[in-house]
C-alpha cells in the first residue's frame, strides 16, 4: 500500500513526521501576525482611537484562528479560517481608522496601493512645480518626508501657489463654510472664484503655511500676521503676507502678494501727457500742499510714493509718516505710527513730532481728521512741501472734506498747490483684445469723436480647438485684461485760479472754477483711454455706473 500526503500538520505515518511545507506556512502566518499586532497598537495611538480595544480584537481573532487551524483535520481548510478571522478583524480596523484620517493617510485604498509602486520623493519634487519655499527666518524649506502631514500640506500649498502665480493673483482668500473652504483670487482688482477645497485638506495647508510664516500653529482664534517667500527658477523671490483669524465657521486665511510699491515712477502711473507735465512741474515747488486721494485699494500708496521719489532725494530731506509702510523707500526717512503708539500719543501728535525734525518734503499717509489737516496746512504755509494722502472719490469731494477739516478757507486756498484723485482700471490684453466698430449712439453717449476714432477694443472672444476645448490666452489667462493703470482727475492751483477760489462762495463754485481751468472728470479721462485702446467701455461702466455693474461683468462687448 502506497503512503499518501498527510493532510494535517502532524500526520503519523509509520512512526509519524511533520510536513515541512506546512510548518513553514504556519510559522510565516504567525510571524506576520505579530508585526500586525504591533502596527495596530501604534497606529491606533497615532489616529487617536481605542488602541487596547483594537489590539485586543486582533490578538483574540488571530489566536482563535490559529487554534481552529490546528484543530481542523484538513490543513487547507484551517488556513482560510485563520485568514478570514484575522483578516476580517484587521479589515474592520482599517475601515474604522480610514474614516478618521486624511486621504493621504488611508491604507489599502487604490491610491495607497498605487503609491507602493511610486517613488514618493520624486512625486513630491514634481508636486512642488519648481517652487522654492523660504521661511520667515530666511531658510530654504527642504522637501518634507513623504506620507506625512507636512507632505500633504506642502503639496496643497504648491498646487495653490503655482496656479495663483500663473493667474497673476495679488491676493488668495480662503473662507470656511461647512465641509469646504471657498477659494477666491484677486486678479487685477477683480475677485475671481476658484473651485472650493475640502476642509480636511485645508487644515493641513493652514498648519503648514503657519509654520512657514512663523505663526503659532495652535492659535486658531486670534488674528495673526506673518510672511514667507517663494522663488521659481531664476526669478526674484516674492514675499507673501499671511493673515489668519478665527470665525464661527473656522479659520479664515488671506495671503497677499507684496507689491513693488517703491519702484514705480510718476511716468509709470498712467498720467496723460498734459497731466504728466503738471506733475513733473511739482518738483519745482518750494512750498505748498498737494492732496493725493483715491478710494480704498485704488493705488493711493503707489502714487504717494512715486510723487515723493520724483523729487531730488539727495538735495532734499524727504520724510513720511505712515501707519503701515508698504515698502522700504531708499533715501527717504519713514516714520511709523504703530499700535504701541496709540496708548501714549495720537497720529496728529506724532505728525507734530516729525515736523520738528525739519523735513523739506513730507508725505503723510492717512492724513485724515481736523488735527492732521490743520498741521499739514500750517506746515505748507511755513515753507514745506506736504503731500497729504487720504480717501476720497473725486477732486471736489477731496477739497470739500479738506475744507471741513481745516475750517479755514483762506489757509487752504493760499497754500493748496494741487489736488489729485485717481482710480485703477484694467488694461486690455495686447495678445487677445479685439477691435470692433460700435454704433454711433455709443460715440455720442460717451462724447467720442467718431471722425477721429474708427474702432474701439474689447476682450477677445473665447476660441476653441478642434476637440472643443477652449484656447486660453497664455498672457492674460483668459480674463481679457493684463495689469492695471491709473486714471487721474487733477487740478493744478496757480495764482490765477487761486484768486478765483478765494472769491468763490461755495465748494460748488470752486468746482466750476476747476472746470473753467480745464479740469476733466475721471469719466472723461477714462473715455480717453477707451479711445486709445487701453481699456474697454464696459470696464469704465464697471467703475462709474453701479446699476450696470452686472451687465459689465456678463457682457464686455461694448455694444
Amino acid at each position: 500500500m502506497t503512503p499518501t500526503m498527510p493532510i494535517t500538520l502532524g500526520a503519523a505515518l509509520f512512526g509519524g513526521y511533520v510536513s515541512l511545507v506546512k510548518l513553514v506556512i504556519l510559522l510565516a502566518a504567525f510571524f506576520a501576525w505579530m508585526p500586525l499586532l504591533n502596527w495596530v497598537y501604534k497606529d491606533a495611538q497615532e489616529v487617536q482611537t481605542q488602541e487596547r480595544k483594537w489590539t485586543g480584537a486582533v490578538l483574540v481573532s488571530g489566536a482563535l484562528g490559529l487554534v481552529l487551524w490546528l484543530l481542523v483535520p484538513v490543513f487547507w481548510i484551517g488556513l482560510p479560517l485563520f485568514v478570514v478571522m484575522l483578516g476580517g478583524t484587521t479589515l474592520a480596523y482599517v475601515v474604522h481608522r480610514n474614516a478618521r484620517v486624511a486621504e493621504f493617510e488611508k491604507v489599502l485604498t487604490g491610491q495607497h496601493l498605487r503609491s507602493l509602486f511610486v517613488n514618493e520623493a520624486k512625486k513630491l519634487e514634481k508636486a512642488s512645480h519648481g517652487l522654492t519655499l523660504i521661511t520667515a527666518n530666511g531658510n530654504d524649506v527642504p522637501l518634507p518626508e513623504p506620507k506625512t502631514p507636512e507632505a500633504f500640506g506642502f503639496q496643497t500649498l504648491c498646487e495653490v501657489f503655482a496656479d495663483a502665480i500663473w493667474r497673476r493673483a495679488s491676493d488668495i482668500l480662503f473662507q470656511p463654510g461647512g465641509q469646504e473652504y471657498a477659494v477666491a483670487y484677486l486678479v487685477d482688482g477683480m475677485t475671481i472664484k476658484q473651485p472650493p477645497r475640502p476642509r480636511e485638506e485645508m487644515e493641513y495647508f493652514i498648519r503648514y503655511i503657519k509654520q512657514l510664516a512663523d505663526l503659532d500653529v495652535e492659535e486658531r482664534r486670534k488674528p495673526q500676521v506673518g510672511t514667507f517667500r517663494t522663488a521659481q527658477g531664476n526669478e526674484r523671490p516674492v514675499t507673501w503676507e499671511v493673515t489668519t483669524a478665527g470665525s464661527t465657521a473656522g479659520e479664515q486665511v488671506k495671503i497677499t502678494k507684496s507689491q513693488q510699491y517703491g519702484t514705480m515712477t510718476v511716468e509709470d502711473l498712467g498720467f496723460s501727457t498734459s497731466q504728466l507735465r503738471v506733475v513733473q512741474g511739482l518738483r519745482e515747488l518750494h512750498q505748498g500742499l498737494i492732496l493725493v486721494t483715491a478710494p480704498p485699494r485704488d493705488g493711493l500708496t503707489t502714487t504717494l510714493y512715486a510723487l515723493l521719489r520724483s523729487h531730488d532725494l539727495f538735495m532734499n530731506n524727504v520724510n513720511t509718516l505712515e501707519k503701515k509702510p508698504a515698502a522700504d523707500l531708499q533715501n527717504i526717512t519713514q516714520h511709523v505710527f504703530s499700535m504701541t503708539d496709540t496708548g501714549t500719543t495720537t497720529y496728529a501728535r506724532r505728525l507734530q513730532s516729525v515736523l520738528r525734525t525739519g523735513p523739506d518734503i513730507l508725505g503723510v499717509a492717512d492724513c485724515a481728521g481736523a488735527d492732521c489737516a490743520k498741521l499739514a496746512c500750517t506746515a505748507a504755509r511755513d515753507g514745506l512741501i506736504v503731500y497729504a494722502a487720504f480717501e476720497a472719490t473725486s477732486v471736489v469731494q477731496a477739497l470739500s472734506t479738506w475744507l471741513e477739516w481745516v475750517g479755514d478757507k483762506k489757509l487752504v486756498v493760499e497754500n493748496l498747490a494741487a489736488i489729485i484723485n485717481q482710480r485703477l482700471i484694467r488694461i486690455l490684453c495686447d495678445e487677445c483684445k479685439q477691435a470692433y466698430q460700435p454704433n454711433q449712439d455709443l460715440f455720442r453717449k460717451f462724447n467720442i469723436p467718431a471722425d477721429k476714432i474708427k474702432v474701439l477694443y474689447r476682450p477677445g472672444e473665447i476660441e476653441y480647438d478642434k476637440h472643443g476645448k477652449p484656447i486660453v490666452c497664455e498672457k492674460c489667462q483668459g480674463t481679457g485684461f493684463y495689469g492695471r493703470t491709473g486714471v487721474f482727475e487733477m487740478i493744478r492751483i496757480d495764482d490765477d485760479l487761486r484768486k478765483l477760489l478765494a472769491k468763490a462762495g461755495s465748494v460748488r463754485d470752486m468746482a466750476a472754477c476747476f472746470r473753467k481751468a480745464g479740469m476733466l472728470y475721471l469719466q472723461e479721462e477714462c473715455i480717453k483711454k477707451v479711445a486709445q485702446g487701453i481699456t474697454s467701455i464696459n470696464e469704465v461702466i464697471r467703475h462709474f455706473s453701479p446699476k450696470q455693474k452686472v451687465a459689465a461683468k456678463t457682457d464686455d462687448k461694448g455694444n
